[in-house]
């Protein structure tokens, strides 16, 4: 999800249901009065769904940003036949460690 995007979502729809998850965050105090204005822009919005949020939003535009690394190996051929091969790059290590925190997140006795 791209920031313009959360900012829309935050017009419109209440936030899906999350997992609570217990962290200390720093912020400067210039950043920490961004995060207010936004309070003061988005009343029906709490510090944490805000803070939520951008964290997803920040997530999101980093998994997007990591960059395409073609490997040797052809995986599959577009629309033209033309090869596509496998992603050496960050994303596929990315997706792999993802899958293996979530699984052990599920299986946690402290998930709430």
């Amino acid at each position: 999800m791209k920031v313009k995007e959360l900012i829309e979502q935050w017009h419109k729809t209440p936030a899906p249901a999350k997992t609570k998850v217990a962290s200390d965050l720093t912020l400067s105090v210039y950043d920490r009065a961004r995060v207010r204005a936004l309070m003061d822009m988005y009343p029906g919005k709490t510090e944490t769904e805000i803070l939520s949020d951008l964290v997803v939003a920040a997530l999101d535009e980093i998994e997007e940003a990591f960059p395409y690394q073609a490997g040797k190996k052809v995986i599959r051929e577009d629309e033209l036949g033309d090869p596509v091969f496998e992603d050496v790059g960050p994303t596929p290590r990315f997706e792999r460690l993802v899958k293996e925190h979530v699984a052990r997140l599920e299986n946690s006795p402290l998930k709430s």
